[in-house]
């Protein structure tokens, strides 16, 4: 959005400077991007006085001057036609930098004879497009500022110009009203208001207005009239000079006002020529298939439901975009029918997009202008048509009517100050929003009708606190709330998942993040693949359903990988796995995946490939990082992507699985395409016990000062019994005493016979109030033997 300094002083009475403004813009979220000033590229041009000028010896074109400056009389060569003795001009010496050509004045000879500068024309300044001649000023003293010429005796040629970011929400700064309005609140100067008395009109209006019942939603109110006998020459000079400084390029008079409204207010207006339009005027949605040649002298092919303006002959206008070529304004239009209308923003937006058509008006109409308005700006438009035009005016002719807007919300000034964090007194908060335009009555404060982003109670805490600058925000600490340290914003289980992290970081996994997204063939090799768990929109035919288990992502990363030439990976991922498709019927899992070697060779020992032990190591240090107990059990039983002889459970009893560790089966390994071995395991944080105290403190260190002492035990049992069954019944011949037992061997075949073995236990017992005895350790011993026998069936090897 752009606008001049004195564009903004029509509406604004302000002695501010520009630097002044520009801070409070920017300020009031209405940051400025760029100022362009004129006068300081003009800085440097000077008045100079032509004493003399005769002909060119070697060019009939060019003639030699003798000029006048403060730096004392200059030969310049000039090739304008007016060059001549007696004039004023403007000199740019040796050395200015001349925006209009790009270049800087040097000293130069031109055929033959040496130039010490240059006189300027109005295109060499930017002054405007005239360049058939040099400047001629009526009047000036040599060696005078052109800036300050200019300041005397035309002002708008130095006008400042601001450019400004608009964010979507705030459609009322689009025009240069809504600015100062801004700006007045924030006390930077008086909002000046205008006072446009109805233009009455001489006849009835020859053009008439319906609106379809199916296009009300898309336009609550057209407005328009016919003014006949205009003259639609060039605009007036302050006209030109205001829309060429924000980068428009004037047209003619109808059209340049149409411009000036649609910056002024924000009020898009659109002209007909009267006399090209057959019949009424109809606004109603698309059939599809039309065609309309837009005033961009584009074609553009019309789709169902898009609004569109028509008279007998058809379309003639994209409602609230752009107006048709066939019934725009040339300079032989006498009568127009000037049009005002109040069109909804999101089917602007769709119809614009769809056709690919950026216009001003659109660019208004999809974020929103004040529907108020609408009828208002005819008549303000239609004022200025007849002071520039001429003409007279028709009766106004009304379809619809403005949409019902209104809206209050309440006013809390105790709220606004501890939102904002600033003391602002409620009179302030109240002056604030009465000088926006907010209509307060007691504590509800009634939004204006060109606020369409005001839509609650924080909105308007928001309007106080912008207007009374956050830059005047103290910093105060708060007082601490509750004595001690606060209590962790961390749950328990996402510290755990923090540090699984970390522990299977630090054990040499690399971290995945996959998607919970797979094929249905992967999930069903890990139980998954149901109709409940496939999604209804997919990305892709390979992410058909959402993952039973981390493992499946894990074996196609390790394929991926292997593909490329990487046959050594250790993976981890911790993320969510889904048995169904309800709520609560999904679970936290923390897989890992070690594939092919240990490491690469070296000279100290050659690389083995990865094993169960390996993967259970890991697995029982991840445990042990997020806080599962010690002392737990291994048991079979695994689900069928494991291998059948190579797996074990996690458990804490029979029923609570913590976790599973071993070789994946083959078939699954053939599947996925990954090449052995592959060993992996799986942990559910979410089923291991939390500490039953709560507190940060850990419990007393225990020292044992009594020497421990290790009894190791041989027993032959069934071939089927599995150790675990052995070491339990061993451990549980005295609980207090026994404080660990391991299996340091088993035997088969020999002597022991078919479907025998031996199991080699070391018990270790730990006294805690006296040393042991022989007695006491034989007693212990034929304890061991005697829960042995009575569980496995064994007996103690001779």
């Amino acid at each position: 959005m752009k606008f001049t300094l004195s564009w903004l002083k029509d509406h604004l009475d302000t002695s501010a400077s520009v630097a002044e403004i520009a801070e409070a813009l920017t300020d009031l979220g209405l940051e400025v991007e760029e100022i362009t000033n004129p006068a300081e590229r003009l800085a440097d041009f000077t008045l100079g006085y032509v004493t003399h000028a005769e002909k060119h010896p070697d060019a009939d074109k060019l003639r030699v001057c003798k000029v006048d400056t403060d730096e004392g009389e200059l030969q310049i060569i000039c090739g304008a036609p007016n060059a001549r003795e007696g004039i004023t001009v403007v000199v740019a010496k040796p050395g200015v930098y001349v925006p209009g050509i790009d270049t800087t004045i040097g000293v130069g000879k031109i055929r033959g004879i040496e130039s010490y500068g240059m006189m300027a024309s109005e295109r060499e300044l930017e002054l405007s497009d005239e360049h058939d001649g040099i400047i001629e000023l009526p009047t000036g003293e040599v060696g005078q500022r052109f800036t300050d010429w200019l300041a005397e005796n035309d002002p708008s040629k130095v006008d400042p110009v601001i450019e400004i970011a608009i964010t979507p929400n705030r459609p009322d700064a689009l025009g240069v009203a809504g600015i100062a309005r801004d700006l007045a609140a924030r006390g930077l100067g008086t909002l000046k208001t205008r006072a446009h008395e109805p233009v009455q009109g001489d006849f009835a209006c020859p053009i008439s207005v319906t609106i379809d019942e199916d296009t009300r939603d898309g336009c609550p109110l057209f407005t328009g009239r016919v003014i006949r006998g205009v003259r639609n020459g060039p605009s007036p000079q302050w006209l030109q000079d205001q829309l060429r400084a924000i980068g428009l390029r004037p047209i003619s008079a109808l059209v340049d006002i149409t411009n000036y409204m649609t910056f002024d207010h924000n009020r898009p207006l659109h002209v007909f020529d009267a006399d090209k339009v057959a019949g009424g005027l109809r606004i109603h949605r698309a059939q599809g298939g039309e065609t309309l040649t837009a005033l961009d002298e584009k074609e553009y092919a019309l789709q169902p439901g898009m609004m569109v303006i028509s008279d007998e002959n058809g379309p003639e206008s994209i409602a609230g975009i752009m107006g048709g070529e066939e019934t725009g304004c040339t300079e032989e239009t006498a009568n127009v029918f000037l049009e005002s209308a109040f069109w909804d923003h999101v089917q602007i937006a769709m119809t614009g997009r769809a056709l690919r058509i950026n216009s001003d008006a659109r660019y208004r109409f999809e974020r929103g202008v004040d529907p108020e308005y609408t009828l208002e700006g005819l008549e303000h438009a239609t004022r200025m048509i007849l002071d520039i035009c001429g003409g007279e005016a028709s009766e106004v002719v009304i379809a619809g009517e403005v949409p019902d807007h209104s809206r209050a919300y309440r006013l809390d000034p105790e709220r606004v100050i501890s939102l904002v964090g600033m003391d602002i007194p409620e009179a302030d908060q109240r002056q604030t929003l009465t000088r926006l335009g907010f209509r307060l009555e007691g504590n509800m404060a009634h939004v204006p009708s060109w606020r369409p982003d005001i839509q609650g109670e924080a909105d308007l805490v928001e309007e106080v606190a912008r207007i009374a600058s956050l830059t005047k925000l103290v910093g105060k600490p708060l007082p601490r709330l509750t004595p001690g340290i606060p209590k962790p914003v961390m749950t328990p289980q996402q510290r755990r998942a923090q540090m699984a992290r970390r522990s299977a970081a630090a054990l040499g996994y690399n971290e995945c993040v996959s998607y919970s997204f797979i094929d249905r063939a992967s999930a069903a090799l890990f139980g998954g693949g149901e109709d409940a768990t496939m999604l209804e929109n997919p990305i892709s035919s390979e992410m058909s359903h959402m993952r039973p288990a981390l493992l499946p992502g894990l074996l196609q990363a390790a394929a991926r990988n292997q593909a490329r030439g990487f046959a050594d990976l250790a993976l981890f991922e911790l993320g969510p796995v889904f048995h169904g498709g309800e709520p609560g019927e999904q679970r936290t899992e923390i897989a890992g995946l070690l594939v092919g070697r240990t490491g690469p060779k070296d000279v100290h020992g050659a690389a083995r490939p990865v094993d169960l032990y390996d993967v259970k190591a890991d697995a029982e240090a991840v445990l042990a990082a997020i806080g599962a107990p010690a002392k737990v059990q291994i048991l079979r039983g695994g689900e069928g992507w494991w291998h059948p002889g190579r797996h074990g459970r996690i458990c804490l009893g029979p029923k609570k699985v913590l976790g599973t560790f071993g070789e994946l089966h083959p078939r699954v390994l053939e599947a996925m395409d990954v090449k052995g071995p592959a060993m992996g395991f799986v942990i559910y944080p979410e089923e291991v016990p939390l500490p039953r105290k709560s507190g940060a403190t850990r419990a007393a260190l225990e020292m044992r000062d009594l020497q421990a002492v290790e009894r190791d035990f041989a027993f032959v049992v069934d071939a089927g019994v599995e150790a675990l069954t052995l070491v339990n019944a061993a451990a549980g011949a005295d609980k207090a005493l026994i404080e660990d037992v391991r299996v340091f061997d088993e035997f088969i075949g020999g002597s022991l016979g078919e479907g025998k073995k031996s199991l080699a236990i070391t018990v270790r017992m730990q006294p805690t109030d006296k040393t042991l005895k022989e007695k006491d350790i034989e007693a212990i011993s034929a304890k061991i033997v005697e829960k042995v026998a009575k569980a496995t069936g064994g007996t103690l090897r001779g």
